[in-house]
């Protein structure tokens, strides 16, 4: 097995692989470092590829954006870092397929609008690159089809970097639910609960300061994710809010989402912002956009073993940022609004108590591990781990904790809800993307110290 292959697994691999998660990609032999392209490097892809540079065991060979002056930064990070200048590729919106022909190439990190997710991996995947795909809802469930065929039809590593798994509160909970503290698990909540107005609206000039501006006129995330609160209505991010209490319930792993309906309230937040804002006014041309996208989305699912969860999704009013977890059994509750908790027998009665002692007495072995090297990584820390989970799975030639099953049936929830929605709030079902092995897959998430 040279190089190049180290990613791959044989054909009886394939079926192997998804019948057991133990098993380990390819034969076994381990590399010492992985070489690995970036494809998307804005804001996102440019905080990933800070944190990749940290690390000893991994070579950038290439970089790709259609943006020069983010294309131009990022290979320039790489050479500060002491490696040799990175292949670029600009071109186009199609100049990834480029990169994806090298043979200096073994993984990629994409992490690009939310369109290109799927098209990009599936093609990283046929050209034997490992993937690591960065979160977003799926426009239908043929693409979440279509990524999960690529995986079995490829036998190609994947990872669904989904960083709120691995918060540091959301990793103390899942090793309490895994030493049953709170029993047997009825209820979930999470969501994302997050005011972008002004992430939405911005201009070149304002950055992430604000503006009204959205599309071809504006910056980053505002070309083209604002268009999405325009023309959709469903819960249009859902995983930040789901992987982790997916986790706490082993979806496709002795569970999985039966069906789910969806609600959404009236849109107003958007408009009022743009009226409001001292750049835009009644008079200004965004003021006349219809944005269908629903101020708050509701969504409920109902999982295989009885269990619910409630996801909301509210970006367009004033609010502080709260992912809103809550994880209640048979014998307690926590929720992190409040950073409270309260377990039968152990708290007061009827009362809250603050969860600090709770979340040191169970802090989770990967971040005792790992916590200095947490440092400086962004987003409290977390985005260390889905990096290091990736790199590390790699060089061991074994599954990925959060793997393509977790990707499409988490991203599937957009798609559905937009789905439940437009027909009254009525139930859709979940396709089964395991295809009956979520019966017999084994948890593997959390259950190593290594990543």
């Amino acid at each position: 097995m040279d190089r190049r292959d180290f990613v791959l697994k044989t054909a009886a691999g394939v079926t192997l692989a998804m019948a057991s998660p133990s098993f380990t990609f390819g034969i076994g032999k381990s590399v010492d470092k992985i070489r690995i392209g970036f494809i998307g490097v804005g804001a996102r892809g440019t905080g990933q590829l800070g944190l990749t540079l940290r690390r000893k065991d991994i070579i950038v060979t290439a970089v790709c954006d259609i943006d020069q002056e983010r294309l131009s930064n990022a290979a320039q990070m790489v050479q500060d870092a002491g490696m040799k200048k990175p292949a670029m590729f600009g071109s186009g919106p199609y100049a990834y397929q480029e990169l994806l022909r090298r043979d200096d190439v073994d993984a990629v990190i994409i992490s690009t609008p939310w369109v290109w997710h799927t098209p990009m991996a599936i093609d990283a995947m046929e050209a034997k690159k490992a993937v690591g795909l960065e979160v977003a809802g799926a426009f239908d469930i043929q693409e979440c089809w279509a990524l999960v065929n690529a995986y079995e039809k490829t036998g190609t590593p994947f990872m669904i970097l989904e960083n709120v798994a691995y918060r540091r509160d959301v990793m103390a909970v899942l090793n309490m639910v895994r030493q049953d503290l709170f029993g047997e698990l009825i209820h979930l909540q999470g969501g994302y609960q997050h005011d972008l107005r002004q992430v939405k609206f911005n201009n070149g000039q304002q950055l992430y300061g604000g503006g009204v501006e959205f599309g071809e006129k504006a910056y980053s995330e505002a070309k083209w994710r604002t268009g999405h609160s325009v023309n959709r209505n469903g819960d249009l991010y859902p995983t930040h809010g789901l992987g982790p209490v997916a986790n706490y319930i082993n979806n496709n792993r002795g569970n999985r989402f039966v069906y789910l309906t969806s609600t959404a309230s009236k849109s107003r937040g958007l408009h009022d912002y743009i009226i409001n804002h001292p750049q835009g006014g009644k008079g200004h041309p965004n003021a006349d956009v219809e944005f269908k996208l629903g101020d708050v989305v509701t969504t409920v699912i109902k999982c295989a073993q009885g269990e619910t969860i409630v996801l909301t999704h509210d970006t367009n009013l004033p609010r502080p940022y709260s992912l809103g977890f809550r994880v209640q059994g048979t014998k307690g509750v926590w929720m992190d609004v409040n950073d409270g908790i309260h377990i039968e027998g152990k708290s007061p009665a009827h009362e809250w108590e603050s969860d600090v002692e709770y979340m040191k007495r169970y802090d989770h072995p990967l971040w005792k591990k790992y916590e200095s090297d947490t440092e400086g990584a962004g987003h409290g820390g977390m985005d260390f781990f889905v990096i290091h989970a990736f790199v590390e799975a790699l060089k061991r030639n074994e599954p990925m904790p959060m793997d393509v099953y977790d990707a499409a049936s988490w991203a599937a929830v957009t798609c559905l809800s937009e789905q439940s929605i437009a027909d009254g709030s009525e139930p859709v079902q979940f396709p089964d993307f395991t295809r009956g092995r979520w019966m017999s897959r084994e948890p593997i998430f959390g259950f190593d110290d290594r990543y």
